[in-house]
């Protein structure tokens, strides 16, 4: 009975020793047609285009480039005290939080923060 189930996992291993060799030949053979698809003489010519078409690049500008996180980061702001005094007169005038952001060119998180310390925000 086990010496069946060793077997059983010695073809099992056979096989996947197999698959892995087939994925390696198929995936030899797509990186070296590459260069020919996209019309390229060489490896070497294609290797240079793509190395030209990344130069120039700074970290995370993939990123930016495909709309995703990272690209320009906001700078911080710094709240003082006429800041958060001109939060307390938006908010005594009837503005609305991404009102008094957008005016005072502060985060809607921030102002958030403002009206909690100074008392502004109604209680649940």
């Amino acid at each position: 009975m086990v010496t069946n189930k060793l077997k059983e996992l010695q073809a099992a291993r056979a096989r996947i020793s197999s698959l892995e060799q087939s994925i390696a030949n198929e995936l030899q053979a797509e990186l070296a047609a590459l260069p020919a698809k996209y019309g390229f003489a060489s490896a070497a010519a294609f290797a240079a285009a793509v190395k030209a078409a990344g130069k120039g690049r700074k970290r995370g500008a993939a990123k930016a480039a495909t709309g995703g996180a990272g690209g320009k980061r906001r700078k911080r702001a710094i709240i003082t005290d006429a800041t958060r005094a001109s939060v307390k007169k938006m908010v005594e005038a009837g503005k609305t939080g991404a009102e008094i952001a957008k005016g005072l060119g502060i985060s809607l998180p921030s102002v958030q923060n403002i009206k909690k310390a100074l008392g502004l925000v109604k209680k649940r």
